[in-house]
């Protein structure tokens, strides 16, 4: 398998992006492309998709897809960061997409203020990543270096690296949603 190699950071277009199932799956089908605030966009991407599939799918359909797709998602986010030459690229959001479909998995079925509710709660754990989520996130950018290309076992390691930040966002978030439940009622 030949490893990319770059003398200059990639800039990602919506051609380059749509160029491999790779890269379009970790841009979010293009959601990650958005100019302002790419993992809002990949999460509202997500939202959207989560809830037509709802008309398609089961609940054990989608934890399939979401298992699938963190396993998948291992491969494409550590090697599409390995072709732009970044260790988590804010474009790559394939990461938000399953964290929040596991998050929508688990409080569905609830009306739209809960969803939104949900939605702004993981929103604020992906972006500030306060505690333990910072601490897995520094965890796994200080690891390696900017050295490249990479191994493929470097690759999946950074790939999971990207994912698991935002699967502690998910728990936080579940965590919140919970104790809102408890509260309210």
């Amino acid at each position: 398998m030949n490893l990319p190699t770059h003398s200059s950071p990639v800039k990602p277009t919506f051609k380059w992006v749509f160029q491999t199932a790779g890269r379009t799956i970790a841009f979010g089908f293009g959601s990650g492309l958005s100019p302002m605030a790419p993992g809002t966009a990949g999460t509202l991407w997500a939202w959207a998709a989560f809830l037509l599939g709802e008309y398609f799918l089961s609940t054990e359909d989608f934890l399939w897809i979401i298992a699938g797709g963190f396993l998948l998602g291992c491969w494409v986010c550590g090697h599409v960061s390995e072709e732009l030459g970044k260790k988590d690229f804010g474009g790559i959001v394939w990461d938000e997409i399953i964290a929040f479909w596991l998050v929508l998995i688990f409080i569905m079925p609830t009306n739209i203020w809960m969803q939104a509710g949900a939605f702004v709660i993981f929103r604020f754990f992906d972006a500030v990543k306060p505690g333990p989520i910072g601490m897995i996130d520094r965890h796994f950018k200080n690891l390696e270096g900017d050295h490249l290309p990479s191994s493929i076992f470097q690759i999946l390691w950074r790939g999971f690296g990207i994912m698991v930040d935002d699967l502690a966002a998910a728990f936080f978030t579940l965590l919140i949603m919970a104790l809102v439940q408890v509260f309210v009622r």
